[in-house]
């Protein structure tokens, strides 16, 4: 019962602690969106025709009003379960209830943004196929612009340089 009790404070600390960096750094109302620079520079760099610009346009809006609709219902859950944060007893079940909750649409997003980017992929040519897969691998290494990112874990198996800079 003890380690129960320790996981459940601990539980209840990070959900704190992670809805005060949400709530700074995105419930703030002077937050702005990414502007799609990450798109336009997947279209750039794939040297997207204008056929295939539209239709990634098109993609690019649909996704984004269903990242939307989840990420609404995502801070609904969380203004939920902060809401609760000053009760004198914390129903334990209803706590795992909307975090689990919060959990499925964190597996929702991860869904629609790999569904997003396998509609990216279908619309490129076999060429554009394999520098996409290389623009994706890198950033989900992290390595951004000027090659930030995480530490780097060269001389794994499947692991790639970043491209060079262009100039």
């Amino acid at each position: 019962m003890k380690k129960n009790k320790l996981l459940y404070i601990l539980l209840v600390f990070l959900v704190v602690v992670n809805g005060f960096f949400l709530f700074n750094y995105l419930g703030k109302p002077n937050f702005k969106r990414p502007s799609g620079k990450q798109d336009g520079f997947i279209a750039r760099e794939l040297n997207f025709d204008e056929i295939q610009k539209q239709k990634f346009e098109a993609l690019k809006a649909a996704h984004f009003k269903r990242i939307e609709v989840v990420l609404d219902e995502e801070r609904k859950l969380k203004d939920d379960l902060f809401d609760r944060i000053s009760n004198e007893t914390i129903n334990t079940f209803q706590i795992d209830s909307i975090t689990n909750q919060i959990g499925k649409l964190a597996k929702l997003k991860d869904l629609e943004t790999f569904n997003h980017f396998r509609d990216i992929q279908n619309i490129c040519n076999e060429s554009q196929k394999n520098q996409f897969e290389q623009i994706l691998r890198h950033a989900l290494h992290g390595k951004g612009k000027n090659g930030q990112g995480p530490p780097s874990n060269r001389g794994r198996e499947g692991d790639m340089p970043p491209p060079p800079p262009k100039h």
